[in-house]
């Protein structure tokens, strides 16, 4: 028996299956990972995946086409709302104010993460609505993208959440990017970035986010050094469980999420980091390579290369922050490190993606039970 109702079998042929196999070995190692860690957190990690799994079906199957004319508009300005009653209604942890708690169920939400799914989602449907001439976008139109980012970009900013800002901002103007810019434009953001990038550390930035860039160009923090002892004691094999001290013996800090890189060493070694970071690497140039397969289908395009941009991101500041080559912001390993609200979120992005793709070739389709679909003549 068919289990979706009148949907052409043949919709399933235009799944990605190459990206969500690239996602199992990330999972498992991950997986592993943390019940080495703590078998509490390990229960709660497979909780995350069922979850994660639920989301991206939904996803999957949701007539993003059909409806992201009012869809992406509502979603994100709900979106700049929650972002908005933060400072009013926000719970503080550890002296930063970003999450929200749902009345009567105790659970907190993170407006800051759902943001970077509306800016994406706002950005396919105006750009899919007024697609780049062959010169890309000028300077208008350009302003009128940027609009989108910027706004939630200060905001979380504000909370203050910088990394998470940065993450957004630079994802947004990556898909830009990848979309098609006037050069001229790229030339002159660059040239007013130079020139104003020391008044921006100066006056933007806070006396912690300061002293965080200066520990990280000089003697790195606590947290690094443990992480980097970690690194090094793995050698190039990595050693067995019960000899990983720095984790087992509580000394390397969060161990299951933002630092689970430097975990990976101790237990894996140079090769187990090297593994991960091409599994990772594998997955962005294919996310790349959709981008560039489907160039004249915009909402593809700007999912694949929105992915793509997040986990670059994501990955490349972990990773430079373990070592401390970069400032401690709290950045964790995308679809890696353990953790519920940021793993859900890439899931339903994968999920609006598939659904791009598997979709691509009709032009009518319904959100109810009977879902019909009409191939493209």
């Amino acid at each position: 028996m068919n289990p979706v109702p009148n949907v052409d079998k043949r919709v399933f042929k235009n799944f990605s299956y190459s990206l969500m196999l690239q996602l199992l070995p990330i999972f498992a190692l991950s997986a592993y990972l943390v019940y080495e860690i703590n078998p509490y957190l390990y229960k709660k990690q497979i909780i995350y995946y069922i979850i994660a799994a639920i989301a991206f079906t939904i996803a999957s199957f949701i007539p993003w086409r059909k409806i992201m004319w009012w869809f992406a508009p509502l979603f994100y300005i709900a979106n700049l709302l929650l972002l908005a009653a933060v400072p009013i209604v926000g719970t503080s942890v550890l002296g930063a104010q970003r999450w929200i708690e749902i009345p009567g169920i105790g659970l907190t939400i993170q407006p800051s993460e759902f943001m970077k799914v509306a800016v994406i989602v706002l950005l396919s449907y105006l750009i899919v609505k007024k697609p780049p001439p062959k010169s890309g976008y000028g300077l208008f139109n350009f302003i009128k993208l940027s609009i989108v980012i910027i706004i939630p970009f200060l905001m979380i900013a504000k909370e203050p959440d910088l990394g998470t800002a940065l993450v957004l901002l630079i994802t947004g103007y990556g898909i830009l990017f990848i979309i098609g810019i006037d050069w001229k434009i790229w030339a002159i953001i660059l040239l007013i970035v130079g020139a104003a990038a020391p008044m921006a550390y100066e006056y933007g930035l806070k006396d912690y986010q300061k002293k965080r860039i200066v520990d990280a160009m000089s003697k790195p923090s606590y947290q690094v050094r443990q992480a980097l002892i970690a690194i090094g004691s793995g050698g190039m094999e990595g050693k067995p469980k019960e000899d990983a001290t720095q984790t087992q013996l509580k000394f390397l800090p969060v161990s299951s999420t933002d630092f689970i890189f430097a975990y990976l060493g101790e237990r894996f070694g140079f090769k187990g980091m090297l593994l991960l970071i091409g599994l990772y690497i594998l997955l962005i140039f294919n996310l790349l390579y959709i981008a560039a397969k489907h160039a004249n289908d915009y909402y593809i395009k700007t999912f694949a290369s929105g992915l793509a941009f997040l986990f670059f991101v994501y990955m490349g500041v972990n990773i430079y922050m373990i070592i401390g080559m970069a400032p401690v912001v709290g950045l964790p390993l995308p679809m890696f490190s353990h953790g519920g609200t940021s793993f859900i979120i890439f899931s339903v992005i994968f999920g609006i993606l598939q659904n791009l793709i598997a979709f691509k070739d009709y032009n009518r389709y319904t959100s109810d039970s009977k879902i019909s679909l009409t191939p493209k003549k």
